[in-house]
């Protein structure tokens, strides 16, 4: 079980690192926002739609299932 999930463990960290640099990249906000004009776009609630919304919910899921198995782990290495 331990060497599954720690197999497990290094396949999500993998998938985590493509997913983040396959997001579309956001400069260009964040530059308006910081340059005085765009203040009101720094707290707009926009939801993602698309693509850009797809991979930050998929960003999302891999990091909460990496936190889990990853506590999974430490809780599996402390009770042999």
């Amino acid at each position: 079980m331990y060497n599954f999930l720690l197999t497990a463990l290094i396949v999500i960290a993998i998938l985590i690192v493509i997913v983040v640099m396959m997001q579309p990249t956001k400069t260009d906000d964040a530059l308006g926002a910081l340059s005085g004009g765009g203040a009101n776009d720094l707290f707009a609630q926009q939801k993602s739609r698309g693509f850009e919304g797809f991979m930050q919910r998929v960003t999302v899921i891999l990091g909460i299932l990496f936190f889990a198995i990853a506590l999974a782990l430490v809780y599996l290495s402390s009770h042999k």
